[in-house]
């Protein structure tokens, strides 16, 4: 069985994939590529470097290209898209989910947007407009459309009989929605319940007539959140006359708490959670350098405070050897403090009803790894420099930054985020700055006024 595994993984498919484009076999190469699900042909291009990418696009039936579309992360589908006719690219959307046409249309730059959107058919352009309407990141933006709703005085018999002469039904249904003569949301029934009841029963007689229904405006780690907090499968969508608009459903959920992990580890290093791995290099070189840039300019600040203390620096050079592990130890204790805040804000358990109290408890804990860490510190210098007052310095800059640490790394996601700024993109930033600067001149500044 392993070996099976081993046979159809991606690793092994690109390598067999990339063999064959070497030796020129491009029939194998397509006959290999249509045999592959759409999520396996997606891995693999995004596993390519783009001449290979390309390559390989070129080699897949257009029958095939909006599945494969679907599943790419947004940096590789907007730069294949980028290279397609926009009549194709019309033809590759046109079976798409609503969620995922609005998520594909929404990404691209807007002249690319436009040439697709005048190469669509009224009906077709009326959809991708009606499906980017809603905001991205709420539930309107990854809902689908692709409902079955019933009446609530039709009897069971009916519906089954219906559902018989419909045939397929769409992805993941497990409930069916009740809506009135205005598409009002009136109840649900789960599709077993259906199935296992008299069908002389009335819908109104088996449904559930207190649905919980989800907001069309509501964020989607909100929608994420009830998912997880209710374990449910599908959820309906609701416009603000308690209209049923859509459906959610679990694998949209799946995706979105992906892309928010994706997100919180890329932001944290100031990278696009969507980045292509194989982008050309001068693409990537610019994406980079802005953080780079601010990096720069944070690291010129607090070597500036370093330069207020040139004098002292020059009589004592062990303050120099010393000077990097006061903002090291503050940098680390308030990246703890800051990711911990950052996690409750995405899981819903920091508000405002607690937010005072986790302050307090984090301003605590900086307190006491203060003391801890500062008895260490002025214990390991006082016999390494046999100098008890080089001691006392560093144990009393490592308390001060310290605590700065904890207070700053539980205060900055929450201002940050009234402030509408990403915690996660800018925080370790902020927070590595102020340690640094904290840290640096509580140090050389105390050492300054006893020392000198």
């Amino acid at each position: 069985m392993a070996e099976a595994l081993e046979s159809k993984s991606p690793q092994s498919q690109l390598r067999a994939l990339n063999a064959a484009l070497t030796d020129g076999r491009f029939v194998s190469v397509r006959k290999m590529l249509h045999e592959l699900p759409a999520s396996d042909v997606a891995l693999i291009l995004e596993s390519s470097p783009t001449k290979t990418r390309d390559e390989l696009w070129e080699l897949i039936d257009g029958d095939f290209h909006g599945d494969i579309l679907e599943e790419l992360s947004e940096d590789v589908r907007n730069g294949i898209i980028s290279k397609m006719v926009p009549e194709k690219v019309v033809d590759a959307l046109e079976e798409m989910d609503t969620d995922d046409l609005a998520e594909t249309l929404s990404s691209l730059p807007e002249e690319v947007l436009q040439g697709i959107l005048e190469s669509m058919d009224a009906q077709d352009r009326v959809r991708a407009e009606q499906a980017m309407s809603y905001g991205e990141e709420t539930a309107g933006f990854i809902m689908n459309t692709d409902t079955i709703t019933l009446r609530p005085d039709v009897t069971v018999d009916v519906v089954l009989r219906y559902l018989r002469l419909k045939g397929d039904l769409p992805e993941n249904t497990d409930t069916f929605y009740v809506v009135n003569r205005t598409d009002n949301l009136v109840g649900l029934v789960p599709v077993a319940r259906l199935l296992t009841a008299d069908p002389d029963d009335t819908v109104s007689e088996v449904m559930d007539d207190d649905p919980e229904a989800i907001p069309v405006n509501m964020p989607d780690d909100e929608v994420a959140s009830l998912f997880e907090r209710y374990n449910w499968l599908s959820a309906p969508v609701i416009d603000d006359k308690q209209r049923l608009v859509g459906r959610i459903t679990i694998d949209d959920v799946v995706d979105i708490i992906r892309e928010d992990a994706e997100h919180s580890m890329m932001s944290m290093a100031g990278l696009d959670d969507e980045e292509d791995t194989f982008a050309p290099v001068w693409q990537s070189t610019q994406r980079r350098s802005v953080w780079l840039a601010v990096n720069l300019v944070t690291a010129l600040m607090a070597a500036a405070v370093s330069d207020l203390f040139e004098d002292t620096l020059s009589e004592m050079a062990v303050l120099a050897i010393l000077n990097t592990i006061v903002p090291s130890m503050g940098g680390v204790a308030g990246n703890q403090t800051l990711t911990l805040v950052i996690r409750g804000m995405a899981l819903g358990h920091v508000n405002g009803s607690n937010a005072r109290w986790l302050v307090s408890k984090e301003l605590a804990i900086g307190l006491l790894n203060g003391v801890i860490w500062a008895a260490l510190i002025a214990t390991v210098i006082g016999l390494w420099k046999q100098d008890l007052m080089l001691g006392v310095v560093i144990a009393f800059a490592m308390m001060v930054n310290l605590i700065a640490a904890a207070l700053s790394g539980a205060t900055l996601p929450m201002i940050m985020k009234r402030l509408k700024i990403d915690p996660a993109l800018a925080g370790s930033v902020i927070l590595t700055t102020i340690t640094d600067v904290v840290g640096i001149f509580a140090f050389l500044g105390t050492a300054t006024l006893l020392l000198t």
